[in-house]
């Protein structure tokens, strides 16, 4: 994806839990910061890191700042597809 910021996005474990297995955090997907004008929906696909990944929840428009008068990015949680 050109243009855009990709975050791991993590998840911390309840002590204890299942998920836990010795360690503090598990990245779950990406936190992705697109330009602003892509129009991007919760059912397409996007290709991070060589991994196709579904666009998970709505994605959120920025808008305008009210500092410079530029456009924000557009913001969406990417999930690798499994299956």
């Amino acid at each position: 994806m050109k243009g855009c910021v990709v975050a791991p996005r993590q998840s911390t474990p309840q002590v204890g839990g299942d998920e836990q297995q010795a360690r503090d955090t598990v990245i779950v997907g990406f936190t992705v910061y697109a330009p602003a004008g892509i129009d991007w929906v919760t059912t397409d696909r996007v290709l991070i890191r060589g991994e196709t990944c579904e666009i998970t929840g709505e994605p959120g428009d920025w808008g305008q700042s009210p500092f410079t008068g530029l456009r924000g990015p557009v913001q969406f949680a990417a999930d690798r597809v499994t299956g």
